[in-house]
């Protein structure tokens, strides 16, 4: 049975699409109130959507919150494989910006009314590349551990106020940011031989787990980053 998270108010940063798109979706269904921000809006699922682009220099439109929140879910990301020599700084500025320092500004943004719950739940995506070595990830992996780290100290500043902080840590999902890299059946088979569980994600499963994260179910999980990643992170396949 469905827990019910009606009369709740989330914001979603990243709604646009993929994992943050299905994510809405989850939430919706179960009868909570969706504040999303992105690029482009989502019929029908959401209580109220604003225009923000992460990278466009402009501060978080924190007007167009409630006066209570009880979760935020940041979702930006982007997978910009490339070998670490030919990665410009600005490249790794960009990725830094989307990844960490957009969380940042949503965080500081929401803090008000997350704090008026009296007791609410920040999820953050990281991806399986911060804790696996993997070759051309330098500029993702750098920015989603920054994130995994701000995790760990925001989940530790803030339990005494009932702010519970988590990440969620995906390996290759079917998203559309991931459709270059699985844009045939063969990509598809050898991404997902990589993986222990032997197939490439799906994007309603790590919406699956934020979503429980936000849910007050999960009141007494913090500082934690959940791998959603066929095994990768753990598990040596066979």
């Amino acid at each position: 049975m469905e827990t019910s998270l009606a009369g709740r108010s989330y914001l979603v940063v990243g709604a646009s699409s993929g994992i943050g798109a299905e994510l809405v979706r989850q939430l919706h269904n179960r009868g909570a109130l969706v504040y999303a921000w992105g690029r482009q809006p989502l019929e029908g699922v959401t209580s109220s959507w604003t225009f923000w682009d992460v990278l466009s220099g402009e501060p978080a439109p924190a007007a167009s919150l409630p006066e209570t929140l009880h979760g935020l879910a940041y979702m930006p990301g982007n997978i910009p494989l490339k070998p670490f020599h030919r990665t410009s700084l600005e490249e790794f500025r960009q990725t830094l910006d989307l990844n960490l320092v957009g969380a940042v500004q949503s965080i500081q943004a929401a803090l008000p009314a997350l704090k008026n719950a009296g007791g609410s739940s920040v999820v953050l995506m990281s991806t399986v590349a911060a804790r696996v070595g993997m070759p051309f990830h330098s500029s993702i992996a750098a920015a989603k551990a920054a994130l995994e780290g701000l995790t760990l100290s925001l989940a530790s500043e803030y339990a005494g106020q009932q702010i519970r902080f988590n990440a969620v840590a995906p390996s290759l999902t079917r998203t559309p940011l991931a459709g270059s890299l699985l844009s045939t059946p063969e990509k598809v088979e050898a991404s997902g031989k990589r993986h222990p569980l032997g197939r490439v994600g799906e994007a309603s499963e790590p919406a699956a787990a934020i979503r429980f994260l936000l849910d007050p179910e999960s009141s007494w999980v913090t500082g934690q980053v959940w791998g959603v990643d066929g095994g990768m992170a753990n598990l040596k396949g066979i």
